[in-house]
């Protein structure tokens, strides 16, 4: 029997439960289906693209190696399927479970319509710990963690089916992407990621813990996985195990507490996945309707200013600029430019969220959509946190190296007024010139977000409607989301108290 394994964002062979799934039964077609239409999307981009390259022109070097070539097709998935199954006499399809994007979840189920008329039988299964149909949040972190603790897979022996020509890997260019320079953005392909893989586990992961938040030492001390776990070219759960190998060796000082962080944040990963899993209108809708007035047709002055790094507020400015020129902004930063464009710009988080996803060559729907509205204070579960970008850049840039080396045109500007260069008395030389003046005044653009949040978390019904969010979606370890506590009164209603 022939069978196709359909690739989509699990681009290996290590680790890879479809794979070994399918190479029991007979002849194994392995097929990535380029989607122009998915590449037309708001959240898709050229940089994302020619990371998907790379990792593609991998994968064919691994494929090949243990004997099933790649084959590459552009066009609608279905259509593509649909022919390379009538033409090489293919009855099954395994493929990964995807938490995708709503577009992806609506050519799933057109998959799934195509293939039942078909006969053509189409098995999915999990390749993280991320659980489809989970019946309660109660079973999810001892469901996770036993995923976690199976072997890893080795790569597959594969038989190829026979006559398939292997098809081009297109360019961005071929698929009509806007031009997206990036000219520091991180190389796509397994071989690149367990090369990070090995650094941060045996050389750059021991500060990772006090060193993730600024943006000057986290762009080394960080693992820099995310892209390849974005595309699957890793699995988690491998790169869980390799951690666990490397506490064991390393159990205390620096090293230990880095790498339990590093697990915990590897855990946090499917856990923010699982929401969107769960609720995928995450992704257009607030979590809980009551929880803002933002409008949502965006500035779109102050959004250009913003996506462009050109508010006048220094340190923002200068991590929107870097994430432009690598694709990539440590944690800290990604809540604080989304916190800014959310509670000081107020910004419809779906314009920004977007803008964001472009810019991201790490872009996980799973996470980005349910940290975005985490960070926009549209939950309701979590406390809001207006992030002051003044403040944030004395504190993760007290040397002011990386806000004057995305910024060269504030060299002039002495380091006391680095950070609030309208305060300089020299100002007038530089800002509305050189360097924009802020678009916004940073003080009373928080007290004024901070008024309106509260003032709808005061409403009435908006506990009741938190609580049934916190049952659906909130962790059962602990506090870490930065969420108020619920407490459980005498009657049956979870409240929150505000």
């Amino acid at each position: 029997m022939n069978v196709l394994v359909w690739l989509k964002r699990d681009l290996r062979v290590h680790d890879h439960p479809a794979l070994t799934l399918a190479a029991g039964p007979g002849s194994v077609l392995p097929v990535y289906v380029v989607e122009p239409e998915l590449w037309m999307q708001p959240d898709a981009s050229a940089r994302q693209w020619d990371c998907v390259a790379e990792a593609l022109a991998d994968l064919r070097e691994a494929l090949a190696g243990i004997g099933a070539p790649l084959v590459v097709r552009v066009g609608d998935a279905v259509q593509v399927l649909a022919g390379l199954c009538k033409r090489h006499r293919i009855s099954r399809i395994v493929s990964h479970e995807e938490t995708g994007t709503l577009w992806t979840y609506a050519r799933d189920r057109r998959v799934a319509e195509w293939a039942r008329s078909a006969g053509v039988e189409w098995v999915e299964v999990a390749q993280s710990g991320v659980v489809r149909r989970l019946p309660s949040r109660d079973i999810w972190a001892a469901s996770r963690d036993g995923f976690m603790a199976q072997p890893v897979l080795p790569a597959p022996v594969l038989q190829a089916v026979e006559g398939v020509e292997p098809g081009l890997i297109p360019t961005a260019r071929a698929l009509k992407l806007a031009p997206d320079p990036c000219p520091h953005r991180q190389l796509g392909g397994r071989s690149r990621g367990m090369e990070l893989m090995d650094s941060f586990l045996s050389r750059r992961g021991e500060p990772y813990r006090v060193a993730m938040s600024s943006p000057l030492s986290a762009e080394r001390a960080c693992s820099r996985l995310s892209p390849h776990f974005a595309l699957g070219a890793l699995s988690v759960r491998e790169v869980v195990q390799a951690t666990a190998a490397r506490q064991a060796e390393r159990p205390g000082g620096k090293w230990g507490g880095s790498l339990s962080s590093f697990q915990s944040r590897l855990a946090w990963r499917d856990h923010f996945m699982q929401k969107l899993e769960d609720q995928p209108s995450i992704e257009v809708r607030d979590l809980h309707p009551m929880a803002t007035t933002r409008p949502r047709d965006s500035d779109p002055a102050r959004l250009a200013a913003w996506a462009a790094g050109e508010t006048g507020l220094p340190f923002l400015d200068a991590c929107m600029r870097y994430l432009r020129a690598t694709g990539w902004l440590n944690f800290r930063m990604r809540a604080m430019v989304i916190s800014v464009a959310s509670y000081h710009l107020w910004l419809d988080w779906r314009a920004t969220g977007a803008q964001l996803a472009r810019m991201f060559t790490d872009y996980e729907p799973g996470i980005h959509w349910p940290q975005v509205q985490m960070q926009s204070g549209t939950t309701g579960i979590n406390i809001p946190r207006i992030y002051n970008p003044v403040k944030q850049g004395l504190d993760q840039d007290p040397t002011g190296a990386f806000t004057r080396r995305w910024l060269p045109e504030l060299a002039g500007v002495p380091d006391a007024f680095l950070q609030e260069p309208w305060l300089w008395p020299e100002a007038r030389r530089l800002l509305g010139h050189r360097y924009p003046e802020p678009i916004i005044d940073v003080a009373s653009a928080a007290r004024e977000a901070r008024d309106r949040i509260w003032q709808a978390r005061r409403s009435a019904g908006f506990a009741a409607v938190a609580g049934e969010i916190v049952q659906r979606h909130a962790s059962r370890s602990g506090n870490r989301e930065g969420r108020r506590p619920v407490r459980k009164p005498a009657t049956a209603q979870l409240t929150l108290p505000f």
